[in-house]
């Protein structure tokens, strides 16, 4: 049974996860900044980086699914209510993709020697921020509400798997720099110890929880707006 956009707007008003998103960021910021970690070549203390750099790619993540399951609701009831929650998680979801981008184009800098290499992933990666970018502007190009919804949230269901297959399916069947790609080992395998993983792996789901508690914020702004428009 899916979830329908009353039962999602009781779930936003409870209270306990966006505590627990507060909680884990701030408590994987403050472990992450003191806690000891692994003295690696090259990286050295920049491997704290990874506190905040994956999380942003798993936050903008999280948005991006919301947005697939608003989309296709959208389709399936024509609700206009859902449109806006997927276009709200597609802005949410950019910002978040273009904080993972600049964090490791920082990261690149101090262990690859220049924040863009045209490594096959900051490539890739960079397509796929065009691909979501170009949702953006083909929805400002459709002024007809209903032919908008429609067409963005087509474009919107194909443009995830695509983002997918640009972010971690094409850069692993190349040469490239970054970790757990192109025969190059993932972090997690071999560099990560039992500390980093206490702050690692709650920041990812912290970042997760504040991109969508962002995102609730949002909806309800735009949601707010849409109700007072439909009653003039």
């Amino acid at each position: 049974m899916s979830i329908t956009i009353d039962k999602l707007l009781v779930y936003i008003d409870r209270p306990w996860w966006k505590i627990t998103g507060v909680f884990l960021v701030f408590s994987s910021i403050f472990t992450g900044l003191l806690m000891p970690v692994p003295a690696l070549p090259i990286l050295h203390e920049t491997i704290r980086n990874l506190y905040f750099h994956v999380p942003m790619w798993m936050a903008m993540l999280a948005v991006f699914k919301i947005s697939i399951y608003g989309s296709l609701m959208y389709l399936r009831t024509g609700d206009q209510r859902y449109d806006l929650l997927s276009l709200e998680c597609v802005k949410v979801g950019l910002f978040f993709y273009v904080l993972g981008l600049l964090s490791g184009m920082l990261w690149a800098k101090y262990t690859w020697g220049a924040y863009w290499s045209n490594d096959p992933k900051q490539n890739s990666a960079a397509i796929g921020a065009l691909l979501y970018s170009a949702y953006l502007v083909l929805r400002n190009s459709i002024e007809e509400e209903q032919k908008r919804g429609r067409i963005a949230a087509i474009y919107n269901i194909f443009a995830f798997p695509i983002m997918i297959v640009l972010l971690f399916v094409l850069p692993r069947m190349t040469d490239s720099l970054h970790p757990g790609n192109g025969g190059n080992p993932a972090f997690g395998k071999y560099d990560l110890d039992n500390g980093m993983k206490l702050a690692f792996y709650p920041a990812m789901l912290g970042w997760s929880l504040i991109a969508v508690w962002i995102t609730t914020i949002r909806f309800r702004i735009q949601l707010i707006d849409y109700l007072k428009n439909s009653i003039n």
